[in-house]
């Protein structure tokens, strides 16, 4: 019914009562009419709908002045509504309306200065459940602290519900009765365990972005019938590729193995081999595994701790691709000519045996420095041909348009207590390189064939960047000082390969081009194919992790649906043309959820590191300017501020230069210019780290 109301109100720019919405869907009876209510409701709830203060109704779209998404609040007390469009919307703290982080708000929107703001109207939706903190002594009486210090919210607890609590446990609370003006009532569901055990900081984060950390009984009960080990009756109908040489390549400590490689070389011709695990075999349609995986959406990989999406006896077990044991696959065999083009492929069930568990460590050893590692002797030349497709699929991966924006991710090393003890760059190398190859040409391949055949299908989506914020950031790198000779008139993913190389050999080349990342959409999952601008794809999926990713277990669904069991009925057609939408949008969700509390790992974890760093002094890079002070980026990836009021003198925030200029102009600090710091704070707690400038004297000044 959701879509026939916006259907019906998508031309009418006069709200329109619910008797005449009822009308206009020529409705008939009661119940037809609670429906009705009910997904209006909803649609208000998700900001699609606008309802008037007479309890009319239009499209938020028809609205010129209004707008709905979900807030944002920073620690000054001010917000953001990430809103459908080119540009976040600012909200001042004194516009709030009682908003706190995370709601879905309705704003109207106005020009203050010629800048676009926002005032919150309403609240349309705020999720309180699960509410991760901690419990403190404040005036002798346990009292719950949330961790998320953006929520400006007061939770009292049932004395009940507290019983078991101590000082310093990290508990999970849920609201059960508002009193207004922010003020609830609360109750204890979960202790997580004492702040200083052993992975608790962690688990609290998770928990805190909703990523559930334990299975419950029915999925568990579920596991006692899902074997150890592949039977006979198991590979009927597959193809045996035992007899081939297949491999996998992964991390020192990687357990759950989805993905193995096989390569010949026919004439001119590669004859690639991507196997990956069929999950879908045993995670079936209708179980509670399959509805908890669904909802997980993803694995969770938070510093060296696996959130799976599946349970370990299946993620590190029977689906594991482990080596020297039967496993059931599906491949996707392609021949790829030397410009790195596929000119034929097959896509099959099958059951491989993987000779070897490789490292990405020693295979980089033999393709970069021809050393052979023990146990690597038979498949050396295999992975030097290997190499060579490679960097075949690469180039031709580039001439396209592929945008490599070249960013390290930092890796969090810790000791057998789970603290901190080093943050290093995470090494992206040939081997690492050689797989994502493979990896990318399989998902395309298998995306275009579904695409051709018309059918329903989730897709891997990027869609072309807002002008507004590439004309943004080309006018910082003019502000750098630099000029770009790339044609800009239209938007292109060459066009953006160009400037990344225009960029290449300037010093603040990492900063620029994170900025220019963060400036592009992000990547989503659709049903509907609107090609990969990043990847310059006119067609991808995800097929290559179904252990770790619920769109790659759903493609796996659709190719045995499809391809395998040949159903290509109206109803198969016609259930996963709707049902394909939820599960785009949950795996969208979900994507994002893990991503935010992988960056809040990370930045407990680097403020864990740093907490035994204060008074160290390191050279750095500024990273990003506020009003309030600058960032700067060490070596390692750790970043820090370097607050205003640390710097001698007053100094003036210049937007468009991205800078803090003394008010003299004797004295500029700049996005990309080095500096030298001491580390005067860290909260591992608050995932802050505080810097000042070091120029020698004691106090650490600037001047």
């Amino acid at each position: 019914m959701n879509e026939d109301i916006v259907r019906i109100l998508n031309d009418e720019t006069k709200a329109k009562s619910i008797i005449e919405i009822y009308d206009m869907l020529n409705l008939h009876g009661t119940e037809a009419q609670e429906k009705l209510e009910n997904a209006l409701r909803e649609l208000v709830g998700t900001g699609i709908i606008h309802e008037t203060r007479k309890h009319e109704f239009v499209l938020m779209k028809n609205c010129s002045s209004l707008s709905a998404g979900k807030i944002s609040i920073n620690k000054s007390g001010n917000g953001y509504v990430d809103i459908e469009g080119p540009l976040d919307v600012f909200v001042k703290g004194e516009n709030l309306n009682n908003a706190i982080n995370g709601d879905i708000v309705e704003i109207e929107l106005f020009t203050n200065h010629g800048e676009l703001e926002g005032r919150v109207i309403r609240v349309l939706k705020r999720d309180l459940s699960n509410i991760v903190g901690e419990m403190v002594k404040f005036r002798n009486k346990l009292i719950f602290k949330p961790d998320d210090e953006k929520l400006d919210i007061i939770i009292n607890l049932t004395k009940e519900s507290t019983k078991q609590c101590v000082e310093g446990h990290k508990v999970v609370v849920n609201i059960l009765k508002e009193f207004g003006h922010n003020e609830y009532l609360g109750a204890v569901v979960k202790i997580i365990g004492h702040k200083n055990d052993p992975g608790v900081d962690i688990i609290s984060i998770a928990l805190r972005h909703g990523i559930e950390v334990e299975f419950n009984d029915e999925v568990i009960e579920e596991l006692k019938s899902i074997p150890n080990e592949v039977s006979d009756n198991d590979l009927k109908g597959r193809k045996d590729l035992t007899k081939e040489m297949i491999f996998t390549i992964d991390g020192d400590d990687t357990k759950d193995i989805d993905d193995a490689i096989s390569l010949e070389k026919k004439g001119d011709l590669y004859q690639l081999g991507v196997h990956i695990a069929d999950v879908s075999y045993y995670v079936k349609v209708g179980t509670k595994l399959y509805e908890t995986a669904l909802m997980r959406g993803t694995s969770s990989y938070l510093a060296d701790t696996v959130i799976p999406m599946i349970p370990h006896q299946l993620s590190n077990g029977i689906c594991s691709l482990n080596p020297g044991v039967l496993r059931l696959t599906i491949s996707c065999v392609m021949d790829i000519n030397q410009n790195g083009k596929v000119v034929s492929y097959d896509i099959f069930p099958s059951y491989i045996k993987s000779n070897i568990k490789m490292t990405y460590k020693c295979v980089n050893k033999i393709l970069k420095e021809n050393i052979i590692p023990d146990g690597y002797e038979p498949y050396a030349e295999k992975l030097k041909e290997m190499q060579s497709l490679a960097h075949i699929l690469r180039k031709e991966r580039n001439d396209r348009g592929y945008i490599d924006f070249g960013l390290d991710e930092a890796k969090i090393i810790q000791d057998e207590k789970g603290r901190a003890i080093d943050v290093v760059r995470r090494i992206q190398d040939e081997g690492e390189k050689l797989i994502e190859d493979f990896m990318i040409i399989a998902n395309e391949t298998v995306a275009t064939h579904v695409y051709n055949m018309d059918l329903p299908f989730i897709y891997r989506v990027h869609d072309d960047p807002n002008p507004e914020k590439i004309e943004d950031f080309m006018n910082l790198v003019k502000q750098l000082g630099y000029s770009i000779k790339t044609d800009m008139h239209k938007i292109t993913p060459i066009t953006m390969q160009k400037i990344l190389l225009e960029l290449d050999d300037k010093p603040e080349f990492a900063i620029l081009s994170d900025v220019l990342l963060r400036s592009m959409k992000k990547a989503i999952y659709s049903p509907n194919n609107t090609g990969h601008f990043g990847l310059a794809s006119k067609c991808y999926t995800h097929f290559t992790s179904p252990i770790r990713r619920f769109p790659d277990l759903t493609v796996h669904r659709l190719l045995r649906t499809y391809l395998f069991n040949n159903d290509m009925s109206i109803e198969t057609i016609n259930f996963n043309q709707k049902y394909l939408v939820d599960v785009a949008q949950i795996a969208s969700d979900t994507e994002v959820a893990s991503q935010e509390a992988e960056r809040d790992v990370l930045d407990m974890k680097m403020a864990e590191y740093m907490e035994r760093k204060i008074g160290n002094i390191y050279e750095g890079i500024i990273s990003g300017v506020t009003s309030f002070g600058f960032f700067v980026t060490l070596d390692n990836l750790v970043e820090g501020l370097v607050h205003i009021s640390t710097l001698k003198g007053y100094y003036n925030y210049v937007a468009e230069l991205l800078s803090l200029v003394k008010e003299n102009n004797s004295i500029s600090y700049r996005l990309g210019d080095k500096v030298t710091i001491i580390v005067t704070n860290a909260n591992k707690e608050n995932g802050t780290i505080d810097f000042e400038l070091y120029t020698g004297d004691k106090d650490g000044n600037s001047e």
